[in-house]
């Protein structure tokens, strides 16, 4: 993205607060760069492009009820909110903290790979979990929440660490 915009490391990294040197070592894949970083690349990459314009923000498109899951509960408990809500996929909590996700397409993969319905309905969410959604700021650019999701079904909202809402595919679909 930076070089199609014809812009120099130097450039982005006075625009981003991110030291050129570890934008050429992630641009290298020398290094994985931390999720804050990235995020901060995009939205300065962003705002360049749009010449500073504000884009809309997550929180103007997140769903403010987030249904969810607590880790300890029964995969039947999960399967059944998924059903009776119509969501393809829930975030899974423990307390109030994200740690994983589950949707219709793990637990078909689980039943794929040998699992009985038996033994997945009693399995606990934590044994059949995915990987949790990202976790972004409420103003952080829809742009570049819609760039993340290119590799997740979802992402969770937070203001001043407590999550507040989560967008989907079909909440970005809505602004079309």
């Amino acid at each position: 993205m930076r070089k199609a915009m014809d812009v120099t490391q130097t450039e982005l990294a006075k625009q981003s607060g991110v030291s050129q040197s570890t934008i050429a070592k992630i641009e290298r894949g020398r290094i994985s760069a931390s999720y804050d970083t990235v995020v901060r690349l995009f939205e300065t990459l962003d705002d360049m492009a749009k010449g500073g314009k504000h884009d809309i923000t997550a929180a103007d498109v997140a769903s403010k009820d987030i249904v969810s899951v607590q880790s300890t509960d029964r995969v039947r408990v999960a399967s059944e909110l998924m059903r009776t809500t119509g969501f393809s996929q829930l975030p899974v909590l423990k307390g109030d903290t994200p740690v994983g996700s589950i949707s219709e397409k793990s637990i078909f993969e689980k039943i794929r790979a040998g699992k009985t319905m038996e033994e997945l309905k009693d399995a606990q969410v934590s044994a059949v979990m995915d990987d949790s959604f990202p976790v972004v700021n409420e103003t952080t650019p829809v742009s570049s929440v819609t760039a993340m999701m290119s590799d997740c079904g979802a992402v969770l909202v937070a203001k001043k660490g407590k999550l507040v809402g989560m967008i989907t595919k079909a909440d970005i679909l809505k602004l079309v």
